[in-house]
């Protein structure tokens, strides 16, 4: 199916994009001052982040890497019901930011569902953060839209309309009589 094929091929490349940046990072980074590259607005600097967002939770990093596995295995389960290709860019997007981190907590020093996410992105005023973190947030703001629109996975409106359908076409044949 077209829209599997799209949640797949993105999964695959933003999570292709999030190791290669910081395999990058780590070879060109470590040990180096930090990089201007729009000024102060954009900044690389690399971080091992042993924690969740904003480096919170540093000591619980068993833990978030099992919940990663556990969201990891949910995006998938939902997965099989796609029916809509913003729905599969929104949940592609978010296993590669998942599997992307996760990737970093079983890998990466100190040791397996322990080790440290590698971070280089800084703007002003906010955490250090990488390709997987950007992806996670751009997954939730599309699955926000797709809830506010009311487009289900499988890609029907609440309502029971495809997406796409024109409110007339979505009632078209119905029984309803209007006045």
């Amino acid at each position: 199916r077209r829209v599997l094929m799209v949640f797949v091929l993105v999964a695959l490349t933003a999570y292709a994009v999030d190791q290669v940046t910081k395999a990058v990072a780590v070879a060109e980074l470590d040990g180096q001052p930090d990089v201007e590259l729009l000024g102060e607005v954009l900044q690389l600097t690399l971080v091992r982040n042993p924690g969740a967002a904003f480096s919170l939770g540093t000591g619980l990093t068993p833990v978030l890497s099992v919940l990663a596995v556990v969201a990891a295995l949910t995006v998938l389960w939902f997965a099989r019901r796609l029916g809509s290709a913003a729905w599969a860019v929104a949940l592609g997007l978010l296993l590669a930011g998942v599997v992307g981190n996760l990737t970093d907590r079983v890998v990466r020093p100190p040791g397996v569902f322990e080790g440290h996410v590698i971070d280089f992105l800084r703007l002003p005023n906010w955490p250090v953060f990488n390709i997987a973190d950007i992806c996670i947030n751009v997954a939730a703001g599309l699955i926000i839209l797709q809830a506010v629109r009311g487009v289900r996975i499988d890609g029907t409106r609440e309502g029971g309309s495809a997406e796409g359908d024109s409110p007339s076409e979505a009632t078209a044949g119905s029984d309803v009589e209007t006045e």
